[in-house]
């Protein structure tokens, strides 16, 4: 019977790679890998359970046991697999699409969210967006107006003002000054 694992700061195509050579290099056979998940043909025995454990961790991962950790890091995956990883346009509503992704009451979601991370989901949302605007202006491919269209902001303006809010400055100070105060995914 197949049994899927939860994995912690799996957020980008490099990550399954490197949660795959794990599991090539401890020979444990996998049916999938997909962000935050690894699917295996049946349950790990300890030992190698632990092994992997440890594998994960040297590379910056963490199994996930807990239920409520799982669903707070599915949200986070969904959410960084929706803005960084998806070339579809964002025109969804988070409530909607979280809800009907992890069978579960919205505000149940938000709410242990909220508890557990000590920001709202919706700021947690909003500041993945922000990463993805300062990726799209530092390769200078698209227009503000572009990237506030496939972001789903309803003007420039409004983007503009969130992107200020968020970071001190200014879209358009930001693009001169380059100074690429990126995070990483898995540090948000």
């Amino acid at each position: 019977m197949p049994n899927t694992i939860h994995i912690k700061n799996m957020v980008c195509p490099r990550c399954i790679t490197a949660v795959t050579n794990i599991l090539e290099e401890l020979e444990i056979p996998y049916i999938s890998i997909k962000l935050g998940e690894v699917e295996l043909p049946s349950a790990l025995a300890l030992k190698k359970k632990s092994s992997f454990s440890i594998g994960l961790q040297e590379s910056g991962f963490s199994l996930i046991n807990d239920r409520k950790s799982q669903l707070i890091e599915q949200m986070k995956t969904m959410v960084v697999d929706k803005i960084h990883h998806s070339s579809d346009e964002l025109n969804i509503k988070w409530a909607d699409y979280t809800s009907e992704k992890l069978h579960l009451d919205y505000k149940y979601l938000s709410s242990l969210f909220s508890s557990v991370e000590s920001i709202t989901f919706e700021q947690f949302i909003i500041n993945q967006k922000i990463e993805r605007i300062k990726e799209l202006l530092v390769y200078d491919e698209l227009t503000l107006s572009e990237i506030a269209f496939k972001l789903n902001y309803s003007s420039v303006a409004y983007l503009s003002n969130q992107f200020k809010k968020v970071t001190g400055m200014t879209p358009s100070i930001f693009k001169k000054s380059i100074d690429k105060n990126r995070k990483s995914l898995d540090g948000l």
